[in-house]
């Protein structure tokens, strides 16, 4: 879960949800962290990891918890409503923050991306944020020691998985893709245990089963000529895994998990569809549109002017200018902000300004954003 989800502000209203939604959430998740493991905390913020604050929040079926936030620059020092960070919801989110975080320092480690220097502090801090996701997890009744040591093995399973590059690779991508497919199960299960819905566990089991899958191998997809060039690892070159093979599976994956989560009666839950199955067909639709890169892209509405900006991060492009980056850096994590260079039209594949002032698809449906069942 590295930044999969960007649900779009036209999705918020069409379901009559306040777009500032998915803030409410980031900002109660940053807060939670803060609160209850220090500053540096605040830089494992997950934006997936906001769908357990609001899956836990979705099937409690009582009041929702909030609180006022003070002012922080990264809202144009303004306050605002956000979820508790005493919230269930809220704790599981930091707790899978944490735990992902750490794993992911590691893997940089790992992977030789850091300097010698660099080392030591960057394994200290994932020691670090590793002991206190258990901390966190045990406030929630969370056992992460399964997880904890399914992440671990992630590079004794790379390795094994190179082995085999000529000889068996049957079951190599199941076995890359399962550290991460236990994480999100276990973490999607747990919100059902939180709102106290235990007949939703096993469902919600498997669409967190299917979300792990999907998010490990969107990342993969996204990060695949990168990492060719850069000599490094990647699964489905490691396994042999065709581009139109790793969509098929992403295909099969999306439509178990929405099987899941409607078992579990959330299909027609608005938050859950904006937050969770729409921007998932947004992903799968732009890889069915032949994208080779692919990232998370938000569409929101400019607290300032009202006006709707874009941002699609894809690789191989040109890089941002200053402004775009620094908007990139200040904005898109905490107020949806548009971030990047360019942006591609779904219906069309054309390419597009990423600052432009409009947001409509150039065959009138209305929906730059890849939310709409238009076959144009």
């Amino acid at each position: 879960m590295f930044g999969l989800l960007r649900p779009c502000a036209h999705g918020a209203a069409k379901y009559g949800i306040d777009a500032a939604e998915w803030r409410t959430h980031m900002c109660g998740l940053c807060l939670g962290l803060r609160d209850g493991h220090g500053q540096l905390a605040r830089a494992t913020t997950n934006v997936d990891a906001i769908v357990l604050s609001m899956l836990t929040e979705a099937q409690s079926g009582g009041a929702v918890e909030r609180s006022t936030a003070g002012r922080c620059a990264l809202r144009g020092m303004q306050r605002a409503s956000v979820a508790s960070v005493d919230a269930p919801g809220v704790r599981l989110a930091a707790t899978a923050s944490l735990l992902l975080a750490a794993a992911k320092i590691r893997d940089h480690v790992a992977d030789g991306d850091a300097s010698a220097l660099a080392r030591k502090p960057m394994g200290t801090v994932s020691t670090r944020w590793a002991g206190q996701a258990r901390v966190s997890a045990q406030r929630i009744g969370l056992d992460v020691e399964p997880l904890v040591a399914a992440l671990s093995a992630q590079t004794r399973l790379e390795q094994a998985a190179l082995d085999l590059a000529m000889t068996d690779r049957a079951d190599s991508l199941a076995r890359l893709t399962a550290p991460t497919q236990l994480c999100a199960s276990e973490f999607f299960a747990h919100t059902a245990i939180l709102a106290d819905r235990p007949d939703n566990v096993d469902a919600l089991r498997t669409a967190g089963w299917q979300f792990g899958r999907i998010a490990h191998l969107a990342d993969a997809v996204q990060d695949y000529e990168r990492d060719l060039a850069r000599g490094r690892f990647n699964p489905l070159a490691a396994t042999g895994t065709t581009m139109p093979q790793a969509y098929d599976l992403l295909r099969e994956s999306d439509s178990q998990l929405r099987a899941a989560v409607a078992a579990a009666e959330l299909d027609a839950v608005p938050t859950v569809r904006w937050m969770l199955l729409d921007p998932l067909a947004s992903v799968l639709r732009r890889l069915g549109h032949g994208i080779g890169t692919i990232a998370g892209h938000t569409c929101a509405v400019s607290h300032n002017r009202g006006e709707v900006q874009l941002n699609s991060r894809r690789t191989g492009h040109r890089r941002p200018g200053i402004g775009e980056s620094l908007t990139l850096i200040l904005g898109s994590y905490c107020t949806g902000y548009a971030c990047c260079a360019d942006h591609t039209q779904p219906c069309t594949g054309n390419r597009k300004d990423a600052w432009i002032k409009r947001c409509d698809c150039d065959c009138g449906c209305g929906d730059c954003c890849g939310c709409c069942d238009c076959n144009c």
